[in-house]
């Protein structure tokens, strides 16, 4: 299958037309998560609050191949309240790249909550075609916990915090292997730090920001740092820049 789009490549080779799903296919018959995060040049990943200030139409293309391409989205909960997501939609330039591959029509979406505190009533929720899941600890409070099950599989990861290494092991065990995080930087964070990160594809937008924006990864300090590799940079018109990076482990 190919998906044209107004992209070209520019490492490891350069290619003036590249095919996207050429250029993300998840590797075979292994477990991968993958985080898609953008920033500005300086290194804010929001503006106002929001990432979309950040990007353009060519992003959300590749934005929409990422997840054409993964079993589940998983997102925090503070970017599904922010970012206004709605359930995952199929779409239908990629239904036979989906059907080829085992998957259903869109992928299962995913929102990490400690505390709970979603509106259960949302499009996110109400207009799913298939049950989200919702990843939490054992110290959610047992009334939203009750109010997650009524709309939502409800996974514990954790005691206290939900732990990135348990939710990645239950989401395999549902047979969920091609995963997509899409942060925001307090999850990636902790994903990054509980050594389940394998991959970083982060748009890099031609803009300065300044002032108090966030950064891709906001937590305690990684140490040992975590050693990344880009294995692929893209280039669009409007002169955004996507890289891939791998984790060295």
């Amino acid at each position: 299958m190919t998906v044209p789009v107004p992209l070209r490549r520019l490492l490891p080779d350069q290619v003036d037309a590249v095919d996207l799903v050429d250029a993300y296919r998840y590797p075979p018959d292994s477990t991968w998560l993958r985080a898609n995060m953008i920033a500005s040049a300086d290194g804010a990943a929001t503006i106002d609050g929001r990432a979309a200030g950040l990007g353009n139409a060519t992003d959300q293309q590749v934005l929409g191949l990422l997840r054409a391409l993964a079993d589940v989205v998983i997102a925090g909960a503070g970017t599904v309240t922010a970012e206004g997501y709605g359930p995952a939609r199929a779409r239908p330039q990629y239904q036979d790249l989906r059907a080829a591959a085992g998957q259903p029509p869109a992928p299962t979406m995913v929102v990490v909550s400690q505390r709970l505190q979603l509106d259960f009533e949302s499009k996110y929720f109400a207009d799913a075609s298939q049950r989200p899941i919702v990843v939490t600890c054992e110290t959610a409070p047992a009334d939203r916990v009750l109010a997650a099950r009524k709309v939502a599989d409800v996974v514990i990861a954790g005691e206290s915090a939900v732990s990135p290494a348990l939710m990645v092991e239950a989401l395999v065990a549902r047979g969920y292997r091609r995963l997509l995080c899409e942060g925001g930087p307090t999850l990636l964070a902790a994903v990054a730090a509980d050594g389940v990160l394998d991959e970083l594809c982060l748009t890099i937008a031609p803009m300065l920001v300044g002032g108090p924006s966030r950064r891709v990864l906001e937590g305690p300090l990684l140490d040992p740092a975590s050693k990344i590799a880009l294995t692929q940079l893209l280039q669009d018109d409007d002169d955004l820049l996507y890289a891939r990076y791998e984790v060295r482990r």
